[in-house]
């Protein structure tokens, strides 16, 4: 279908480069997905995974070897390991995408087979492995929501032994089957915390312990949040499985049940079930580490870590969480140590690290090229964990360790984690264990942290020389990239704030500098942050980073803090940061007493919110011609960080919010220009095409035409006179970038797109940068859109949104998996559209004095 472009010239973004050519190796071996499990592995006779790591093992000392991976989904029964033996030593064992092929690596199995369920309307029900259990299911690519409900604040009151019901329409609990499957879960200012039942009662819901007594001390805990609402759900009952999309699985009866849109047969749906808790362990000891392996084209996908289901996740802070039982914890903790005691900080030395589903630790000179991680049920990439994160009981000692060109999307945890949290990640107990050399570049992180909400896209701790240059982080409910760890406790001097909280009591005060240091944060492309909580900022440092420099990363289209120097953050320059939105930056040096000190913050430009020094002075904080701004008028260097950031081009994908680059870069400048005028008003819009992507820019006033407004300014992508009774038209809308919160982005169909403010058969379907999706449209058939239906909708990721046409009935859906619509309002009627209509997408700033490039992908067209 061509589309016509509502312009008189357009940007044609050119196709995404070439993959880089391959090196010849000196010997290279085959694997497909049906190979033999013995034999040499070669092109006329490929093996499996299994076979070819025995028959390459020991090879590497003739040269450079490679493993060669055909097309297909390799479904593993167990991890890979990868221990000393399966390194190249000086040279390099490489296992690599075949020209052109798109191999997986999944520990997921495919489920079919469905059936409908006499469970519950819509439900429908497929076997699996009696005994089998997870946390996450795939559907379509994107992780499924468990079956849950929302609980309102009022409806239960958290108890030292659980929670009293208040709310007696809850009563039905009480007779729920398997009730030891149900979690409680709390998203509260920075912690995201899951708690199993134990049995409920009438009035009662009684928690497993210790899982609860450990979610219930420290800081941000389930009855003291520091957020003034937190949210409250019960997650994972068939009784729970309302809503579309939702999914249960019941592993004594070896049943799952799924419940899809209204019409769609799950049968026709691509639904991964995954198996494995981990999916590839790269791991040596500190006398024999891994070296010399790299990783290129290759999709990692299907795991689930369990360990929430059985301990809970008390969790403390991006990714950290305690365990068991703890014979300290005062009797009466539920009251004291709520926000916090002398007990809670001695228990610090005993925290635990979310694991990875691709672990490295004992390794150095391991790559990471061109890779796709999704699907994953924890943190992706895993790199120098502490040992408690690791599938081998060897944590740390990751050295020289590339991370280049990789995407990271629909994941549980964070995208990429490096370093540990313990004393030996900090001050090692053997020098071999210092994390040192890690480069991450170029890689796009978007939507993960979809479980663990409290992870950051990237997040590096002790580590010396980490290198985060040119990626791009999005659509994350926490901060985009953190760096350090610790609060200041663990540097040289220690943190009067835990002083006085009593840890030195118990923990040692450390007179030696930790091993965190030369952190550099460059380039970065952050935006869609935070979409959760409150606390945090969008890039952040916890502790003493000497030498670190956080320089010329633009931050656009997030919330709370741009720029945030948490406790002990010293001996850091920041400097040439462009923040959009927001606010600019935070100190956290309230305490005279504390070490958040000796910071630079200069010559960096922001235009919302402002700068939150206290004690500056008093610090050594030092701010130097920081620039505020108005609107979008950046000057020449802000927009040549601007045009600068994000992954470079050979990376870029329709994920991208710079895939066509940015409005007003020199690269970037529009061929041509258009206008659609309303009254004296005018808009210009610039368009770009790469692929089935699109994507426009259009600076207008918005399209609505009730309420005193009459504005009708857009920029569209669309066809002609192709929209009739019994079509559906759909476009997935990657991102909104412009920054107004009624900016719309989606699907528009008219009678004639070139008449603004005057055609009829006028609906829209569209997603707003902050205000879910809306379907608007024309009652009177005057050309202005005057009614509208809103859905609260998640906008900080990628959605579907689909209109369909009936006769002169219109309807509106949205959809996170292009597969599952879900109604916005109900179907109205458009006396004015004509029998053959135009139909696109389109875009608008709902602001004149400035827009971005707003981008789309597969837009289609079906018949009903």
């Amino acid at each position: 279908m061509a589309l016509a472009l509502l312009a008189t010239g357009f940007v044609v973004a050119s196709a995404l480069a070439p993959l880089r050519a391959q090196a010849v190796q000196a010997t290279t071996f085959y694997a497909s997905p049906d190979g033999a499990g013995s034999g040499n592995c070669t092109v006329s006779e490929p093996c499996t995974l299994e076979h070819a790591q025995d028959v390459v093992r020991g090879q590497a000392h003739r040269g450079d070897v490679r493993v060669e991976l055909a097309d297909g989904v390799y479904r593993i029964a167990s991890p890979l390991q990868f221990r000393a033996q399966d390194g190249g030593g000086d040279h390099t064992i490489e296992w690599a995408a075949a020209p052109g092929a798109h191999p997986t690596i999944t520990g997921a199995t495919k489920v079919s087979g469905w059936q409908p369920s006499d469970e519950g309307s819509g439900i429908w029900v497929a076997d699996s492995r009696k005994g089998l259990d997870t946390r996450q299911l795939v559907v379509n690519g994107v992780i499924a929501p468990r079956a849950a409900i929302r609980l309102k604040n009022a409806d239960v009151t958290p108890t030292a032994t659980g929670l009293t019901i208040n709310n007696p329409d809850l009563a039905y609990l009480a007779d729920l089957p398997d009730q030891g499957r149900i979690e409680f879960e709390s998203l509260g200012d920075f912690t995201n915390r899951y708690s199993p039942v134990q049995s409920i009662s009438k009035s009662e819901i009684t928690m497993a312990q210790p899982a609860w007594n450990n979610n219930t001390w420290g800081w941000d805990t389930v009855q003291n949040s520091f957020l003034a609402g937190p949210s409250w759900y019960l997650d994972n009952s068939l009784s729970f499985l309302t809503e579309t999309g939702q999914w249960y699985i019941d592993p004594q009866a070896g049943k799952l049940y799924y419940k899809p849109a209204a019409g769609v047969n799950p049968n026709t749906l691509d639904i991964e079930l995954p198996r494995l808790q981990s999916l590839v362990s790269i791991s040596g000891t500190y006398d024999r580490p891994v070296t010399g392996l790299a990783f290129r084209g290759i999709q990692f996908s299907g795991t689930s870590w369990m360990g929430p289901s059985a301990d809970g996740y008390a969790d403390q802070q991006n990714g950290t969480f305690i365990k068991g039982d703890y014979a300290y914890r005062p009797a009466d903790a539920f009251q004291t140590c709520s926000r916090g005691c002398e007990m809670f900080e001695r228990a610090r030395t005993s925290w635990f690290q979310e694991p990875a589903a691709v672990q490295v630790s004992a390794a150095s000179r391991i790559s990471f090229t061109e890779n796709t991680f999704t699907g994953l049920g924890q943190s992706a990439l895993g790199i120098g964990n502490d040992a408690n994160a690791t599938s081998s009981g060897v944590g740390l000692g990751a050295s020289d360790i590339d991370v280049v060109g990789n995407r990271f999307m629909e994941d549980s945890g964070h995208g990429i984690a490096v370093g540990g949290v313990l004393p030996d990640a900090h001050h090692p107990s053997d020098p071999r264990m210092t994390n040192e050399n890690i480069l991450i570049q170029d890689n796009t992180i978007s939507r993960v942290a979809v479980d663990y909400k409290d992870n950051s896209g990237i997040l590096s701790t002790y580590v010396t020389n980490a290198q985060i240059l040119h990626n791009e982080v999005s659509n994350v409910p926490y901060d985009g990239i953190d760096t350090g760890f610790g609060w200041g406790i663990n540097d040289a001097g220690g943190s009067n704030d835990y002083v006085d909280r009593g840890y030195y009591n118990w923990n040692t005060l450390y007179t030696t500098p930790t091993t965190l240091k030369n952190t550099r944060v460059e380039g970065n492309l952050v935006h869609n942050t935070k979409s959760r909580f409150a606390d945090g900022g969008t890039i952040y440092n916890l502790s003493a980073n000497p030498g670190a420099v956080f320089d010329k990363n633009y931050l656009f289209n997030i919330s709370g803090v741009g720029l945030y120097l948490d406790e002990g953050t010293r001996s850091t320059t920041w400097e040439e940061n462009v923040v959009q939105g927001g606010s600019f930056v935070f100190t956290n040096a309230y305490s005279l007493r504390n070490n958040t000190s000796d910071n630079v913050i200069q010559n960096n430009w922001y235009n919302s919110g402002g700068i939150s020094a206290p004690n500056a002075a008093a610090h050594n904080n030092t701010l130097i011609d920081n620039v505020r701004v108005s609107g979008a008028n950046w000057p020449a260097g802000a927009r040549q960080v601007i045009c600068d950031s994000g992954v470079a081009a050979e990376y870029r994908t329709v994920l991208n919010a710079n895939l066509f680059g940015f409005t007003g870069c020199a690269t970037d400048a529009p061929v041509g220009s258009t206008y659609a005028t309303t009254g004296s008003s005018a808009l210009s819009s610039y368009f770009g095409q790469d692929g089935t992507a699109l994507g426009i820019a259009a600076r207008g006033a918005d399209i609505w035409g009730a309420g005193g407004q009459h504005d009708d300014q857009f920029g569209a992508i669309y066809d002609e006179g192709s929209f009739r009774s019994g079509v559906s038209a759909s476009v997935r809308v990657v991102s909104v970038n412009d920054a107004n919160a009624w900016a719309k982005s989606g699907v528009m169909v008219r009678n004639d797109m070139t008449q603004a403010g005057a055609s009829g058969g006028y609906a829209v379907v569209a997603v707003t940068a902050r205000n879910g999706v809306v379907f608007e449209w024309d009652t009177d058939g005057d050309g202005y859109l005057d009614t509208d239906a809103r859905a609260n909708v998640d906008t900080r990721r990628p959605v579907w949104v689909q209109l369909t046409r009936s006769g002169t009935s219109f309807s509106a859906s949205y959809s996170y998996d292009g597969a599952n619509f879900v109604a916005i309002g109900s179907p109205v009627t458009l006396a004015s559209a004509a029998d053959t209509q135009d139909v696109g997408v389109f875009s608008t700033s709902h602001d004149t004095s400035q827009s971005a490039i707003n981008q789309f992908d597969s837009f289609t067209q079906r018949s009903e």
